[in-house]
Formats: C-alpha cells, structure tokens, sequence
C-alpha cells in the first residue's frame, strides 16, 4: 500500500529528480493564497529545490523547481500571498550559514524606482538576478592576498613613502592645496567640459562620415608635396621678390610722404567748395539731361507735338561773372570791366562782395 501512495506521489511530480522533488512539510509558499513566480539566474550554484526565499531574511517563499532555459537556470518559487514586492524586484543568491546552504534573497531595486507590484507569473529577467559571493570564493580571493598579494611588500612601500615625505610636508601640504583648487576647478567647469567632449564626439562623429574624402586627401597631400618640392627655388624666388617689392613700395611711400601730405592740404579747399555747392550741385544733375529747360517743367511747356517757349536770357558781364567764373582766379574781372564801362544797376553783387550790413561790424568799424 505504501508503495502505491509513494508511486502516485512520484507520478503526480511529473518527473522524478529525488526526494527534493517532493515538497517537505512545513515549508512556505503552499498556503491557500500563495503565487508562483519565475527567476532566470545565470547561475544557481547549490540551491536546490524546497531552498528557502527570502526577504529581508525572512522566510517568505520555497523553490519549486529547477529548469534550464537556454544558457542559463530558470528557478520556479512560490511565495505567500502577503509578500508585498515590486514588479521590478531584484534577485540574489545568498549563503544562510558557513556550511553551504544557500537561498535567494529578494528585495527592490536600488538603483530605480520601484514600480508595479509582484504577482503571479512575473519572470524576473537575467539583469536582475546574481549572487553574492560563496565561502570558496572569498576565501579563494583571501588565500591570493595573503600568499600572492604583495602583502609582504608592504613595509617596503612605507619606507619608501617615508623616505619620500621626509622633510618635505610643507611641500606635500602645498601640493594637495594645489590639486584640491584644480579639482575644484575641474569640478567648476564641468558642464564646459561635457559640451567640449560632446563636440569632440560630434566632431569625431562627422570625421568619421567624410572618411572616404579624408583618405583621398591623405593620397593627394603626398603628391602636393613632391610638386612642392619641386618648385622649391621658384617659391623662394618669388617671395623674395616680394620682399623686395614690398622695401621698394615703403621707399617710395617715405619719399613722396611729404608730397602726398601737400596734395591732400591742396585737395582741402576743392573739397570744401564742393560741399558748399553740394545741394545746388546735386539739383543741378536734373536740369543737363533736359538742358535749357529745368526737368519740373517740361510738362508745362510741351503739349502734345508743339510747345510754349519763353525765356529771358542775361548776357551782362556782372551776370556772366556771377554764373561762369565764380570761385576762379578771374573772379570779379568782367564784373570790374563793367563797372568801368558805367554799368552798375540792377547788378547782381558777386559772392566775394562784402555785405555792407556786416562788414563794418566784423572789421571793427561803426
């Protein structure tokens, strides 16, 4: 009878694996309430199922079953119903004593935010599964300190640290002063260095597409060289020549400096005469496209094919003076030839004619 019961045990298992196979009384994760989750672990080293979930080492949940899925471990838990967790849990591999028995560790993640919450069926991924490290490995990492590490060098390094300092603290003092202001200069400018390496990147980045032109480049640059090379006594030739032409040029400006400045003082009174004439000289350009008659007008005298013509025309020597030789070295010499003629009304008085009005008071008179 008994190996009946055991037998149907075995068969309800689905597949025997050893007497682990067989949940044990007592363990958690069987309650009415409880959910099964799934954990891909790179490595299950020793657990085994019925090894015990933690939390916050609390028991909380059981392995049920072991599988693998590829290149890594699927472990299937059940834990109780009120074990509150993350979705986004993380998992680890713990050791529960000095003899070797292992369980997993589940708490929420530490470097995000939790979200969501645990519940049936989550399969908590490879990135967030590992182990903390077994009693072989860390007494493995001790044994290589101890007999490989270098310990026994230690107090080499301290006497050739002492020998170093001996005598010289002020200048270590003022040292680690100075690499404390540039970290904190480092650390001031930080932000101008990401943009710095971000537009080195994007430099790097556009670089990298013209690599094809680059190695054309690259290919030319040698045979620009050689002609170069080639024309190297010419090149010389004609920048000396520059410079030659360059000491002539300054002679001739050294020279003719005293001239140039002497025409530029001749130049003065022409240049002024024209910016008092400017806004008569700028109406005038209207009136020689339609010569003898001002522009404004020609409506008024053209009318269809005739036109109306009147005109009086001034041919007197004091107005011929006036209009063509003022400003001129023979200025006032008609006007003088007409004076001596007897002509002196209705004279229009030159611009170098003193205004009666004023000119006592200028010259000092009453």
């Amino acid at each position: 009878m008994a190996c009946c019961a055991l037998t149907l045990a075995v068969g309800g298992c689905g597949q025997w694996r050893g007497l682990n196979s067989l949940p044990l009384p007592g363990t958690r994760g069987q309650e009415s309430g409880s959910y099964q989750i799934k954990i891909q672990m790179p490595n299950v080293t020793a657990i085994q199922p019925n090894s015990r979930i933690r939390v916050a080492d609390v028991n909380v949940g059981t392995i049920t079953r072991i599988d693998r899925e590829g290149w890594h471990a699927l472990v299937t838990v059940r834990l109780d119903g009120d074990v509150n967790l993350p979705e986004n849990v993380t998992a680890k591999i713990g050791q529960s004593s000095l003899l070797g028995s292992q369980h997993i560790e589940l708490a929420p993640p530490t470097d995000e935010p939790p979200t969501g919450k645990l519940h049936d069926g989550v399969v908590i991924p490879l990135d967030r599964a590992s182990q903390y490290p077994t009693t072989e490995q860390t007494l493995a990492a001790l044994s290589l300190v101890l007999n490989g590490g270098g310990i026994g060098q230690l107090p080499q390094i301290e006497t050739e640290l002492n020998a170093a300092l001996s005598g010289r603290t002020a200048d270590v003092k003022d040292l680690i002063g100075q690499l404390a202001t540039f970290t904190e200069g480092l650390d001031v400018q930080k932000q101008d260095i990401i943009a710095a390496m971000a537009g080195l990147d994007r430099l790097a980045a556009i670089v990298g597409r013209q690599n094809e032109t680059l190695g054309k480049s690259l290919e030319t640059i040698p045979k620009a060289l050689t002609v170069l090379n080639t024309e190297r006594d010419k090149l010389i030739l004609t920048i000396t020549g520059l410079g030659d032409f360059a000491g002539k040029g300054n002679e001739v400006i050294v020279a003719s400096h005293d001239d140039v400045i002497e025409n530029l003082r001749n130049l003065e009174p022409v240049l002024r005469t024209l910016g008092d004439a400017g806004r008569d000289l700028t109406r005038s350009l209207g009136f020689y496209s339609t010569f003898p008659w001002p522009e404004r007008n020609i409506d008024k005298w053209i009318r269809g094919d005739y036109a109306n013509l009147s005109a009086t025309i001034d041919l007197t020597l004091g107005r011929l003076d006036n209009s063509l030789l003022q400003g001129t070295p023979l200025e006032g010499q008609l006007t003088a030839l007409e004076t001596a003629l007897g002509r002196t009304k209705d004279r229009q008085p030159g611009l170098g004619t003193p205004n009666p009005l004023t000119d006592p008071v200028v010259n000092g008179g009453r």
